[in-house]
């Protein structure tokens, strides 16, 4: 009885989507050129007031390096962008994560990617509300701020701000309000968002370069002696808080990739061009350039003002929540630090009011689908808008932006985003491996009936020849398709690696802050697991791969999805260990309401109590019985 329980509760984890058959007269039209991708998603991925963050990393973290730290970001949200393409290629919908996992991997699966995609939604917007407050209390001198100080200070823990910023709040609420009020997503401020961007990133740019100076990334210990001033940090955006030895790179390797796991927040949105596959022409092309593209023109943004931040003022010098403004003022030229200000505002604002369009959709598909509470469907009478959707997106928003930092925000929205495009390169060296399977519910017929459908997972399947020599099958599969039992090998052994990187990612971290000393204890360990995942990557290479078309393929299967999982990890590793306590927070949150309610309300649930009657239909669907009724 026990293991029967186990089993049926096991299957109920893996339940998979059947998507709905949609007419031919429904189905998009292919008409997004590359182009018309790159605007889409550097208008995605183009963040407004970007040079907070590299204020911050500059000053605590990396240095003038940040400028590599956003390259590294760069180079493997690259990789993650392109296993989104493919997992997008898998399921024929324009959609999201959510839906592509559902699908494919299993409901409890879909939930973890939709839980942990509605956190970075969140705080992505919630980021924008305080860096909005940020930049409009510098133009009046830093007054809400103080007077926010000295009346609604906060005495707890670091990772939470030092005052609570009810002025971000308003700005969450007001949005939320016109959100209910059924206001459309507006191209026209989009527009406005895009071209403020760029107008201030150039400007920014050409001054630092202007009025740049090259030494200061070269200082020195004499530089620091005569330069250094304390500064008072009403925003708790403090990190190492020392100044490194100097130089282009004064915090080492580990500062450049700690920065990059901050900065990963900035490349956030890749996956606005990895999910139209069904409308771009030509996908096999346009998809992968229109993603390298975008990335490399985003890159070049946030390099060069990385570049003109730190060329224009000594890094350890930088005021993190008001960077540009000060650097300018550094520099000597006053009316620019206006300009500045207002233009990044103005972008600011614009891209907040169509952020909050983001989160709602998610959390009413996941409530629709029964994995959250049904009361978040509910709609508006008069403005048919989902009315409890905007409104719980909007609460969560507004209590992010009123207690947490900027960079706190940010840290949050990193770890997020990488969880996720971790578990998506997970999904597609899986899916590379495992037999053929149906994803419509037009294609699963009765004939299939007795065939592994979507409902089996590969783990669940009964050996096909329990005698076989198992080292034999590993080395050298039986069969040149994917069968079951490859399948279940392969799913396997990716998950074995799964663990063996999160303890080599743990050891690296430990041992980078010994400057990788061959004397360590860590130097024998880290080789065997290197070993063993080498050993292990061997065995999933060795297993036969589905043939089936898709308009993209990852290349260099397994290497390149396995290589995403470990960068993405380690650089989660990297991420301080109050932003980890919160993450874990968010997470229990979510395994109690899918456990408590998800797992029992959930239509794929509903539909399994249903599965007798509409099986006896589908059997004898050829019987007068059955056309008559």
């Amino acid at each position: 009885m026990l293991h029967q329980f186990a089993r049926q509760f096991g299957q109920k984890l893996i339940r998979k989507r059947l998507l709905e058959p949609i007419d031919e007269s429904e189905r998009p039209v292919a008409h997004l050129n590359i182009l018309n991708l790159v605007i889409l998603g550097v208008g995605r991925m183009l963040r407004g007031a970007m040079y907070l963050v590299a204020g911050a990393v500059a000053k605590h973290i990396a240095g003038p390096a940040t400028i590599i730290s956003f390259l590294v970001a760069a180079l493997f949200s690259m990789f993650s962008g392109f296993c989104y393409a493919e997992f997008g290629a898998w399921v024929p919908r324009s959609g999201s994560a959510y839906l592509y996992s559902y699908v494919t991997m299993g409901q409890l699966y879909a939930f973890v990617i939709g839980w942990n995609r509605i956190l970075p939604l969140g705080i992505g917007t919630a980021s924008l509300a305080r860096a909005s407050s940020y930049i409009f209390d510098s133009l009046i001198g830093n007054h809400i701020s103080q007077a926010l100080q000295e009346t609604f200070s906060l005495h707890l823990p670091y990772s939470l701000a030092t005052y609570a910023d009810f002025f971000a709040l308003g700005l969450v609420l007001l949005m939320t309000g016109l959100l209910v009020l059924g206001a459309p997503e507006s191209i026209l401020v989009t527009k406005i968002s895009i071209g403020s961007n760029l107008l201030v990133l150039i400007f920014i740019i050409i001054t630092g370069f202007i009025k740049g100076d090259l030494h200061n990334w070269r200082l020195t210990e004499q530089d620091y002696k005569l330069n250094t001033s304390e500064s008072r940090d009403i925003y708790g955006l403090g990190g190492l808080g020392l100044l490194g030895s100097g130089g282009f790179a004064p915090f080492g390797v580990e500062g450049i990739l700690q920065g990059a796991a901050t900065c990963f927040y900035y490349f956030f949105g890749v996956d606005a061009v990895a999910t139209k596959g069904v409308e771009a022409l030509n996908p096999h092309r346009s998809i992968p350039w229109s993603i390298a593209i975008t990335i490399f023109i985003c890159f070049l943004a946030y390099s060069g003002v990385s570049a003109a931040l730190t060329l224009m003022v000594p890094y350890h010098l930088i005021q993190p929540h008001d960077p540009l403004p000060q650097a300018i003022l550094h520099s000597w030229w006053l009316p620019a630090r206006y300009f500045v200000a207002i233009g990044t505002l103005c972008a600011l604002i614009c891209r907040l009011y169509n952020a909050m369009f983001r989160m709602p959709p998610l959390i009413y598909t996941m409530a629709e689908d029964g994995l959250l509470f049904r009361v978040l469907t509910r709609i508006h009478v008069r403005t048919g808008t989902h009315v409890m959707a905007i409104m719980s997106a909007g609460n969560l928003t507004g209590l992010m932006a009123l207690l947490f930092t900027f960079t706190n925000l940010v840290d949050l929205v990193s770890v997020g985003t990488l969880l996720v495009y971790s578990l998506v390169a997970f999904s597609v060296l899986v899916l590379r491996y495992q037999p053929d399977q149906n994803f419509s519910k037009n294609e699963n017929t009765g004939e299939d009936i007795g065939a592994p459908g979507l409902a089996e997972h590969p783990l669940d399947s009964e050996p096909e020849a329990r005698n076989s020599n198992i080292l034999k099958r590993l080395w050298f599969p039986p069969s040149t398709t994917p069968t079951r039992k490859s399948g279940q090998i392969v799913y396997g052994c990716a998950s074995l690696l799964v663990h063996l990187m999160i303890i080599l990612s743990l050891i690296l971290v430990q041992w980078s802050s010994q400057a990788f000393s061959a004397d360590s204890g860590y130097t024998p360990v880290a080789v065997l697991l290197l070993l063993l995942i080498i050993g292990v990557t061997v065995i999933i290479w060795r297993q036969p791969q589905n043939p089936i078309p898709l308009y993209f393929k990852v290349p260099a299967l397994p290497v390149f999805p396995l290589v995403t999982i470990f960068v993405n990890i380690y650089l989660m590793m990297q991420i301080t260990s109050g932003t980890w306590a919160i993450f874990g927070i968010w997470n229990v949150i979510g395994f109690l309401i899918y456990f408590g309610y998800g797992i029992r309300h959930s239509l794929e649930e509903n539909n399994e109590q249903q599965t007798p009657a509409s099986t006896f239909q589908t059997l004898d669907k050829n019987t007068p019985t059955a056309k008559s009724s």
